[in-house]
């Protein structure tokens, strides 16, 4: 069976990770910038400094995505490259960069959707307190008009925060990922509230700037509970457990996503956090709830949880494991949309999926990557089961169009449709990017033959 017939396949990737040039053109550093010069932090001191050269081979990376057949890819803007400083005078060289870069795309027949932040948050503006400092979301609301007044005649997707769970908690409470700071939860949570202030300042400054009828939304974590049974108590006891606050940290589906759409924190996350809440205005929810056309989300994976016991149930040893470790889980794509669609009720675009897998090139000069294949057969199966149940699925993204610098574990995991050799910059599509062009061509009718 087909998806729907508007059904938007595509692939992301972010800034950071994919574009190096990480000192051309007059680009500002970004807190990642500085976090990968820290000894130790990535593996094998690993940088983004070069990567993918995506700065420098846009046009022949737009030709092979339009050449798998993409109908939209998923890319972001580094906030740092456009604006400096992060406020003030713009980068009219790096501005340009991705105005190419959008032409390139629609030149080979590909829909640009444009994230605002993954991650790259402006070194300059971190040392005035970055996402601590409230005027943190009017920096943000600046930045976003600069590029809304360039780009939105020819783009119309927009995504204003990508992963907020990970870039607030792994970088700001546990240290794991750029700015690397282990704060005190209330500032913690501080840092979380003006993230969601920027989401709403920018999501108003596009509906207002906008060339064109833009289509907004956000690219939260999707943290997934998958029932043990199809038994109505089981599934009741998973989505509660997937919209449940019980731990002092900010890795929740509620925390940012609520006041996103919902406009109030969670009860239970503000009776927990209750001896940790900062003070906020009372009007900022006002600001932080706007009108959103779609819920982006990421899933990968999920917990498979019973009733009968707190903690997921792990299953038979030797599970089926990606190179992150992460357990392969395809009725993630099931549970996950289905409940978040039921709490928000917002149409939901998979805005990043995908697996890191042990990929090199063969003797034959081939990437076989039968793993991966085997791997989004079965999450996009499950992803089909969902939309024909009536959940309102209108995209989907893999992460990532290309092998990149994976944060922490640098270049050591290659989750791309396109093998990147980092020593010459050479392309070479992977076997999955051949079968996910034969699955765009017919729609997903030929997924599982």
């Amino acid at each position: 069976m087909a998806f729907p017939k508007d059904f938007v396949w595509g692939a992301a990737a972010a800034s950071y990770q994919v574009e190096g040039g990480a000192y051309d053109d007059g680009k500002g550093l970004s807190v990642w910038d500085m976090f990968c010069k820290q000894t130790g932090k990535i593996w094998e001191g690993n940088t983004g400094d070069v990567s993918c050269d995506h700065y420098h081979r846009y046009e022949e990376d737009a030709r092979l995505i339009g050449e798998i057949g993409l109908k939209a890819y998923r890319l972001s803007i580094c906030w740092p490259r456009v604006i400096p400083e992060g406020v003030g005078k713009v980068n009219e060289k790096g501005l340009d960069f991705y105005d190419r870069l959008v032409d390139a795309l629609l030149d080979n027949g590909v829909q640009p959707w444009v994230t605002l932040f993954h991650w790259d948050y402006p070194y300059s503006l971190y040392l005035r307190g970055g996402w601590l400092n409230r005027d943190s979301s009017e920096w943000f609301a600046e930045y976003t008009q600069v590029i809304v007044d360039k780009l939105s005649d020819r783009v119309s997707h927009w995504m204003t925060l990508n992963e907020p769970q990970v870039f607030i908690d792994a970088g700001h409470r546990v240290g794991r990922h750029a700015p690397g700071l282990q704060l005190g939860f209330r500032d913690v949570l501080t840092a979380a509230h003006n993230s969601l202030l920027a989401h709403g300042k920018s999501a108003q400054v596009i509906r207002a700037r906008t060339k064109s009828k833009p289509m907004i939304g956000a690219a939260p974590v999707g943290i997934t509970k998958i029932p043990v049974t199809d038994k109505p108590h089981e599934v009741e006891n998973s989505r509660r457990r997937m919209f449940s606050i019980t731990e002092m940290n900010c890795s929740s589906n509620t925390w940012f996503a609520d006041p996103m759409v919902l406009g109030r924190y969670p009860e239970d996350g503000l009776a927990l956090f209750r001896d940790e809440l900062p003070d906020f205005d009372v009007d900022d929810m006002k600001i932080i709830r706007q009108p959103l056309d779609f819920y982006g989300v990421n899933i990968y994976r999920g917990d498979v949880i019973s009733s009968d016991q707190p903690e997921p149930i792990l299953g038979a040893d030797g599970p089926a494991l990606t190179t992150m470790n992460w357990r392969i889980t395809p009725k993630a794509l099931y549970w996950g949309p289905k409940f978040l669609y039921d709490r928000y009720k917002l149409p939901l675009v998979i805005t990043e999926n995908g697996m890191a897998n042990m990929d090199w090139i063969h003797h034959d000069g081939k990437v076989h990557d039968p793993q991966r294949i085997h791997y989004l057969t079965g999450y996009l199966g499950e992803l089909r089961r969902v939309i024909d149940d009536g959940i309102p699925v209108k995209g989907y993204m893999y992460w990532s169009i290309m092998d990149n610098f994976e944060w922490a574990e640098g270049y050591k995991q290659r989750f791309g449709l396109i093998y990147v050799d980092y020593g010459t910059g050479e392309r070479t599509l992977k076997d999955s990017a051949y079968w996910y062009k034969d699955v765009i061509a017919s729609n997903g009718e030929s997924i599982g033959k």
